[in-house]
């Protein structure tokens, strides 16, 4: 298990069964400071480029808050960050945390992109298509399902690739 793959809520569950010693949890979490230190410095580097990104993240996040309302945009977010094996994780890990900004969870165009394409809801299932990775053809199209689970939270249900 690779566990800088794994986001800081899954570590911490990790830690506090005793599944990881405290020296991996650090590592695991150094790791994740790099990633996002690395990034601000890339918008340091391009800041026209950062703008221009923050401006289309915006821009998506206030559609679907349109569309869909915000409780129910961060509780899905916060579902997709628990589907296994799921690359985007990393960057919706804290969509519940009201004090983070919607638009923060969308990549439209600057790698790793995470776009949220469609939003189907009924009372307790719902459906998103996403779409991330790379730029260009190395994109990954998925459509999952989610379940309320006996809480009332939605749960991953399913996943499966669009092409």
């Amino acid at each position: 298990m690779l566990l800088s793959s794994l986001t800081p809520p899954q570590l911490f569950r990790l830690y506090e069964s005793g599944q990881i010693e405290r020296t991996q949890l650090h590592e695991a979490m150094a790791s994740h400071a790099r990633r996002l230190i690395g990034e601000m410095e890339e918008e340091y580097r391009n800041p026209i480029a950062a703008t221009l990104e923050r401006m289309r993240n915006r821009l998506a996040a206030a559609r679907l808050v349109r569309r869909h309302g915000e409780p129910l945009l961060r509780e899905v977010l916060s579902a997709l960050a628990e589907v296994p094996d799921f690359p985007p994780a990393l960057l919706l890990w804290n969509a519940r945390h009201p004090d983070v900004p919607l638009h923060c969870f969308q990549r439209v165009s600057h790698p790793p992109v995470f776009r949220l394409l469609k939003l189907e809801t009924v009372v307790s299932d719902a459906w998103v298509t996403v779409e991330y990775g790379a730029r260009g053809d190395d994109r990954i199209r998925e459509r999952i399902a989610l379940r309320r689970d006996r809480r009332g939270l939605f749960i991953w249900h399913s996943r499966r690739p669009l092409l």
